[in-house]
């Protein structure tokens, strides 16, 4: 190592030791703690009674200074919360109420015990788990980026520092190579984790051969995925790594300018990423000079008003640059000429959040997990019909099964499983002959199907493929910028189709216009939320289109779930207990008390309340047949 390559090390690492405030940084491994999930979820279950709960109890007990309230980040197992672990034991305590501190208190911090009462129990075996590390929903999982989410204050940069936070932007900028930081990236196999899967390391090149005095470094944090939600935990559980992702590669690619472009209704998430920014430029980490060095960087906010086409790129830089955010036709690449006109690199959060840890343990590391082109991990977040929803990590290969029914725990007591929609609203819906497909972005493409970036929605016997490929159509539909042609009238046009099928008014021909209508729509928009569009309907009629002819040809639901299509009436099970005539809000069941009752279909509006309040299973739901077709099961 050169002279001038010593020095510069060695004034880096002063920095860096500057910024750690050393002597102030304590690691909360082995510490007494009671760490309170405060993602979103945790929030809307209740998180801030239990917090303060925690603080008045501990105080009241002369506890305060020896045990220490950590609110963290999102942990992951979103539907069990408030989520309260309690350190060193690794207690894990789901559902927690401000009722409950004072025996969690008593039992596990004053005692050496477990306080029964709200241990999670196995869905399967109904035993209990005390331990957060032998819950099968965590062990099962891989966890890189989500790490230190649930170990440390978001609001802290000393948890993060604590925790080898900025290591790999320090020894980046000691190094002083960009080349080498882009090498280490490409070798690694890291690949975009929102949605296209372009290779990070090329992307990360191309711009930094582009010709220009500025350029720019943008994280795309506008995730607008109906059930998505993998991008707003690792902003609101741990923003420095982002931060510190962007730095790294702004230092590679030259660039001295960044935004993070996050949707407005992410309040926790903007709102800790702004923390996190002030706390950085006052650690010398972010502004001029970074921690010493010749390299100067910083980073704004910049809140976009929910239009789900701004996760485009294209359409994300237009919006920043104050114009309406409409996608462009390309060439030119943002790598040549993006933001304001000047060379600029996109990656979304995660893809930035995987850059430390590849500087700091390796490429080698990150390039051993997954298979084939697609390395490392990926998050998902996991969402409907399962027993164990929340954000889970995997390696790359893994397959469906693994995450829907390992980690997931399957399906709800009682359902079946029938499909699971992958990718967000231009993902594909892939049935249970697939589930050993491995999560791979070739391999799932061959399904019809994309990694995107993580939406899993699992749905069960009681879906209708037709209606759910209605539902993902209606949100592209609404969320086209009506720029294009194809994607405009296009989706209108298959939404209209799906619309007749479900009413009950579908046609000979139907299925083969849909086909002839995404053909079009997929070769002829400008961009790709237009072009993956058609996905849902192109899978659902590939795996599903038995369903599609009996809408069309037979006029039933199969499922039971198209209100045109169906019938209620009510069978033998039948106590007369009167419920749900008098929840039914058209008044349309009648019947002696104790008696089997009746529903009149002319006063019906299919509303599904009956069958939601009945207690005895007696309401039921005929598909695509008259009321004589069945006599002998509806009540006289």
């Amino acid at each position: 190592m050169s002279l001038i390559a010593t020095d510069r090390a060695s004034v880096v690492a002063a920095a860096l030791k500057q910024a750690l405030h050393a002597d102030k940084v304590v690691a909360h491994e082995g510490a007494r703690e009671v760490r309170i999930c405060a993602g979103t979820a945790c929030h809307a279950s209740g998180r801030p009674a239990v917090t303060a709960a925690f603080r008045d109890q501990l105080a009241e007990k002369g506890l305060a200074d020896t045990v220490c309230v950590v609110e963290t980040g999102c942990h992951g197992f979103c539907e069990q919360g408030p989520i309260v672990v309690v350190q060193p034991q690794g207690l894990f305590y789901p559902r927690v109420r401000a009722g409950d501190v004072a025996g969690i208190i008593e039992a596990s911090i004053i005692g050496d015990g477990i306080y029964e009462k709200r241990l999670y129990k196995d869905p399967g075996s109904g035993a209990p788990i005390p331990y957060e590390h032998d819950i099968p929903f965590y062990a099962e999982q891989r966890r890189l980026v989500l790490a230190l989410n649930g170990k440390i204050d978001p609001y802290s940069i000393d948890d993060y520092l604590a925790h080898d936070g900025y290591a790999a932007l320090a020894g980046a900028l000691a190094a002083d190579d960009p080349e080498s930081v882009i090498a280490a990236v490409t070798e690694s196999g890291l690949r975009g984790r929102g949605g296209a899967g372009f290779s990070t390391g090329t992307k990360w090149s191309l711009t930094r051969r582009s010709p220009g005095a500025v350029k720019y470094v943008i994280c795309n944090a506008d995730e607008g995925d109906p059930g998505a939600f993998m991008d707003r935990s690792v902003l609101e559980g741990n923003p420095h790594v982002v931060i510190e992702g962007m730095a790294i590669a702004a230092f590679a690619i030259g660039a001295t300018e960044g935004y993070v472009y996050v949707r407005a209704e992410y309040p926790f998430a903007v709102e800790r990423l702004g923390r996190a920014l002030e706390q950085a430029r006052e650690r010398g980490i972010l502004g001029s000079h970074a921690l010493g060095s010749d390299f100067s960087f910083d980073v704004q906010i910049n809140e976009g008003a929910g239009a789900f086409v701004c996760g485009e790129e294209t359409a994300l830089m237009a919006s920043i640059e104050g114009r309406r955010g409409m996608p462009r036709t390309r060439p030119p690449y943002p790598a040549a000429a993006g933001l304001f006109g000047a060379p600029t690199n996109i990656n979304n959060v995660e893809t930035l959040a995987n850059v430390p840890r590849i500087l700091t343990h390796g490429a080698d590391e990150f390039a051993a997990m997954g298979t084939g082109t697609s390395r490392g991990t990926k998050i998902f977040s996991l969402t409907g019909k399962v027993v164990n929803g929340g954000l889970v990590e995997v390696p790359m290969g893994a397959t469906l099964r693994h995450v829907i029914f390992t980690v997931g725990g399957g399906m709800l007591p009682g359902r079946e499983f029938k499909a699971v929609q992958l990718g967000g609203p231009s993902g594909g819906c892939l049935p249970a002959d697939m589930l050993d497909t491995p999560i791979d972005y070739e391999k799932l493409v061959a399904t019809g199907a994309i990694v995107g970036s993580g939406g899993l929605v699992v749905v069960d016997d009681t879906t209708c493929m037709v209606d759910l490929a209605r539902f993902f159509l209606q949100f592209t539909q609404d969320e086209s910028c009506g720029k294009c042609v194809p994607c405009r009238l296009g989706t209108k046009r298959m939404l209209e189709t799906l619309e007749r099928i479900c009413a009950g008014e579908g046609r000979e021909g139907d299925i083969e216009l849909l086909e002839e209508l995404a053909d079009y729509i997929s070769e002829g928009t400008l961009c790709a939320l237009g072009g993956t569009a058609p996905n849902p309907v192109l899978t659902t009629l590939r795996y599903f289109r038995s369903e599609y002819e009996a809408h069309i040809n037979e006029k039933c639901c199969p499922a039971g779930r198209c209100k045109a299509l169906i019938t209620y009436y009510i069978g033998g099970n039948c106590t007369g207990c009167a419920l749900c005539a008098k929840k039914c809000p058209t008044h349309a069941i009648s019947g002696e008390k104790k008696q089997v009752h009746v529903i009149d279909e002319d006063l019906c509006i299919n509303c599904d309340t009956c069958r939601q309040v009945c207690n005895f299973d007696a309401v039921k739901v005929r598909s695509g047949v008259t009321p004589s077709a069945a006599p002998e099961e509806r009540a006289t």
